[in-house]
C-alpha cells in the first residue's frame, strides 16, 4: 500500500523501477524489509556524485530473482532419509553453505520457484511408495499446479532395499518430477542399497563441492537475503545410531503358550542414565551380533580360516569378528545370489537369476549359509566380503510408554525360526535377542523417532488401532500412555493371531484395559480357531457401521503389522467400508481414505 501511495508522488523512480520494487517486496517478510532498506541506505551513502543513474535499475531487478542457497528435503518413513539429510546439513554448515532442511511434509511444493539448488533424499515404502510424510509433495509434483522450474538445480538420493521390485522409487519419481519440469540434475542421482552410509558419505561430498562452486558465483546475491524459511536442524542425541548406548538386557519373556507355534518373547531393556527419550509409536534401534555357531559354519563352507585379518573401515580384524559384528550373514539378496552363481558356477543359480522373479524369491526365502550350500566353491576372504552386506541395524516398534515404565523400554519380538533339513535358521536379531543374550547382558541401542505414527495431540479423540501378532507393540504402548494422561477419548483395538489359547499376546493385560473401561472395544481374530480362516480385516468389515460412525465422529486409525498380505487386506477393508457405508464410488473412497492419510489420521507401522 506505501508503494502504491509513493507511486502517485513525485518521484526518481520511473513506474517501471517502482513496479519492479513491489514485485520484490511482495515475497519479503518485515524482518527482510527492515535489512533491505539498511541495505540500501548503505549504497546511497557510497554512491558517486554526479554519477548517471540507469533508467531500468539492473540490480533492483536482479533483487528479485531467488538468492543461491541449499535446501535439503527428506522424505522418510524409519528416519534413514531423515538422518543422511542431517548429516548433509551438518556438512553444509561446515563447508560455510547455507542450507535449509525441510521434511517433505512440511515443505510447500510451490516455493521450489523460489530455490535455486535442492537436494532431495528419499526413501520408498510399501511398493514403490512414497513415505506418507512425502505423499502430498510427490502428488502435487506430478499434478498440473507443478511450476515450471527452469532456474532450479536439484539432486537426488534415494534409500532403499534391492531385494524389493520397485527399488528407491520414490527417488527415481522426484527425479522424473523435476527434469520434466525443466529443472536441471546438478550431481547424479544416488540409488542406495541397504548398507548405504559410505555410498552416501562419498555423494554428500561430491555434491557439496559441486554446490559451493555453484554459489560460489552468486555470492553476492547470496548474501542479500538468507533468512531461514522456517525449519531449524534438530537436537541431536548424545546416543544415536552412530554412537549406541550399552544397555542391559532385563527381561526375554516368552509370552506365546507352550502349544504354540511362534515364539515371542516380551523385552525389557533398561535406559537408566542414557538421557534417552521416546514417545508411544517410536522405534527402538538394535545393533545384534552374528551368531558364532553360523560363523563357523560359513567359514567351514567357504574353507577360510576364523583367525585369518581382514580390513574393516581401516582396521584390521580377525575374519570371524568381521562376520560377528560387521556383515550380514543372515537374510539373502539377489545381488548376492547373482554374484554368487558367477563365482561357484552353480546352473541351478545361474539359472534362477535369468528369471528377476523368481531370483527375488528364493533370495527372500533362503539364508547365506544356505546359498553356499547350493555348491561349494573355495572363496577368498575378500571375495567373502564382497558377497556380504555390511550389518545395519533392526528397527522394533517400542511396546511400552515411558510414562508408565520410566527408565526402561519394552519390546514385542517374534523369533524368526525355521528348519532346513535337519537343521534350524533363526533370525540375526530376533535370535540374538530372544536367545542368545541373557539377563544383565549388553545390548547396543538407539531411539529411532517416528513421526508418521503418533497418537492424535487432542486426548478426546478416538483411536482405532488394527495390530494382528507382533503388530500389536505400539499399541500397548498407545494404551499405557492414554492410561496415564487421563485421556477421554475412546480405544478400540482389533487383535489377530492364529489361536485365543496360545497367541493372545499380553492377553491379562488388555482384559485389565477393558474391565477398566481404557479400552472401550476390543475384537479379536483368531484364524485356526475354526474351520475357515478368519483375520482382522473380517473383523472390521464386521463391524463397518460401529467403524464408519467412528470415523465420522473424527477417529483416528492405525496399522502396525505384515506389510505383505495383512496392510493391504485392511486397506482394501476399509476402502469397502467408506464406499458401503458413506455410499461413495470406489474412486471416491479410495481419495477419503487418502485424505486421512494427509491429515495423520490414518497412520501405518508396516514392515
Amino acid at each position: 500500500m506505501l508503494l502504491k501511495e509513493l507511486s502517485a508522488l513525485a518521484s526518481p523512480l520511473n513506474d517501471q523501477q517502482i513496479g519492479q520494487l513491489q514485485q520484490a517486496a511482495a515475497e519479503l517478510s518485515p524482518q527482510q524489509l527492515a535489512w533491505i532498506s539498511g541495505y540500501f541506505w548503505g549504497l546511497s551513502q557510497t554512491q558517486v556524485a554526479g554519477q548517471a543513474q540507469p533508467s531500468q535499475a539492473p540490480a533492483l531487478a536482479a533483487s528479485a530473482q531467488p538468492a543461491g542457497k541449499l535446501t535439503i528435503i527428506y522424505a522418510s518413513q524409519t528416519g534413514n532419509a531423515k538422518g543422511v539429510a542431517e548429516q548433509l546439513k551438518e556438512e553444509a554448515d561446515a563447508k560455510g553453505i547455507k542450507a535449509d532442511i525441510f521434511a517433505a511434509g512440511d515443505y510447500k511444493g510451490k516455493n521450489l520457484t523460489k530455490e535455486t539448488h535442492v537436494i532431495i533424499v528419499a526413501s520408498t515404502h510399501g511398493e514403490g511408495e512414497a513415505p506418507d510424510d512425502a505423499i502430498e509433495l510427490h502428488e502435487f509434483l506430478q499434478s498440473k499446479k507443478a511450476p515450471k522450474l527452469p532456474n532450479l538445480q536439484y539432486a537426488v538420493v534415494g534409500l532403499g532395499d534391492s531385494s524389493y521390485e520397485f527399488f528407491c522409487q520414490t527417488a527415481k519419481d522426484f527425479d522424473a518430477f523435476l527434469s520434466k519440469q525443466g529443472a536441471t540434475a546438478f550431481h547424479p542421482r544416488l540409488d542406495c542399497d541397504v548398507d548405504y552410509e559410505s555410498a552416501a558419505t562419498a555423494w554428500r561430498a561430491e555434491a557439496l563441492d559441486k554446490v559451493e562452486e555453484a554459489l560460489k558465483s552468486e555470492q553476492g546475491a547470496a548474501d542479500v537475503v538468507q533468512l531461514p524459511l522456517g525449519q531449524a536442524s534438530p537436537t541431536v542425541s548424545a546416543y544415536s545410531k552412530k554412537n549406541p548406548y550399552p544397555a542391559a538386557l532385563l527381561a526375554s519373556q516368552k509370552i506365546t503358550g507352550r502349544q504354540s507355534g511362534k515364539d515371542v518373547r516380551h523385552v525389557e531393556i533398561d535406559l537408566e542414565g542414557s538421557g534417552l527419550t521416546y514417545q508411544p509409536g517410536d522405534a527402538l534401534g538394535v545393533w545384534y551380533d552374528n551368531d558364532p555357531a553360523l560363523v563357523e559354519a560359513i567359514l567351514a563352507k567357504t574353507g577360510l580360516a576364523a583367525d585369518q585379518q581382514v580390513d574393516v573401515d581401516g582396521e584390521s580384524i580377525s575374519l570371524r569378528d568381521a562376520l560377528i559384528k560387521h556383515y550380514e550373514i543372515t537374510l539373502s539378496n539377489p545381488q548376492l545370489v547373482t554374484k554368487y552363481a558367477e563365482l561357484s558356477g552353480s546352473k541351478k543359480l545361474a539359472k534362477l537369476v535369468e528369471d528377476k522373479d523368481k531370483l527375488r524369491e528364493y533370495a527372500g526365502n533362503t539364508q547365506i549359509i544356505d546359498v553356499l550350500g547350493e555348491k561349494k566353491a573355495v572363496l577368498s576372504a575378500e571375495q567373502l566380503l564382497g558377497l556380504l552386506r555390511r550389518l545395519t541395524p533392526r528397527l522394533y516398534s517400542i511396546a511400552s510408554s515411558q510414562e508408565e515404565v520410566g527408565e526402561e523400554v519394552h519390546l514385542t519380538v517374534g523369533l524368526v525360526e525355521y528348519h532346513k533339513g535337519e537343521e534350524t535358521r533363526q533370525g540375526g536379531a530376533s535370535g540374538y535377542l530372544a536367545q542368545r543374550l541373557v539377563e544383565g547382558d549388553s545390548v547396543r541401542v538407539f531411539v529411532e523417532p517416528n513421526n508418521h505414527f503418533k497418537l492424535p495431540e487432542d486426548d478426546n479423540t478416538p483411536v482405532i488401532m488394527v495390530g494382528p501378532g507382533t503388530g500389536i507393540a505400539p499399541f500397548r504402548a498407545f494404551v499405557q500412555e492414554r492410561d496415564n494422561r487421563d485421556a477421554e477419548g475412546k480405544n478400540w483395538l482389533f487383535f489377530g493371531d492364529r489361536t485365543f489359547t496360545e497367541d493372545f499376546l499380553y492377553q491379562v493385560e488388555w482384559q485389565k484395559y477393558l474391565k477398566s473401561g481404557v479400552v472401550d472395544r476390543i475384537d479379536v481374530a483368531f484364524s485356526r480357531d475354526q474351520a475357515e480362516k478368519v483375520y482382522v480385516q473380517h473383523r472390521l468389515l464386521e463391524h463397518a457401521a460401529e467403524v464408519w460412525q467412528w470415523l465420522q465422529d473424527g477417529a483416528h486409525i492405525y496399522v502396525c503389522g505384515d506389510a505383505t498380505r495383512m496392510a493391504k487386506d485392511v486397506h482394501d477393508a476399509l476402502v469397502t467400508i467408506i464406499e458401503q457405508q458413506g455410499k461413495q464410488s470406489r474412486d471416491q473412497a479410495e481419495q477419503y481414505l487418502s485424505e486421512l492419510r494427509k491429515s495423520k489420521r490414518y497412520q501405518k507401522d508396516v514392515y
